[in-house]
């Protein structure tokens, strides 16, 4: 199986964190010397070990963003 390289071009935000400190991320990653895309995934605390994700490119992301904004009262978990 081929190695899988990636650099965390920027660090974006945490989400959300584990009692094990693990940590839900977003970031722009570059995977395998590609144009960086906007990454969803959990993280070690160093970044060496991380969980599946989701990677999204730029147009994927603002129509995501687009959709949550455009969400029903009734679609809320409150």
């Amino acid at each position: 199986m081929a190695e899988i390289t990636f650099e965390i071009t920027k660090e974006l935000g945490v989400i959300s964190e584990t009692a094990r400190g693990w940590t839900r991320e977003l970031n722009l990653v570059s995977w395998n010397d590609r144009e960086p895309k906007y990454d969803i995934r959990d993280w070690s605390p160093d970044h060496t070990r991380m969980s599946k994700g989701v990677s999204l490119t730029e147009e994927e992301m603002q129509k995501l963003v687009e959709l949550f904004a455009a969400r029903d009262e009734e679609d809320s978990f409150e």
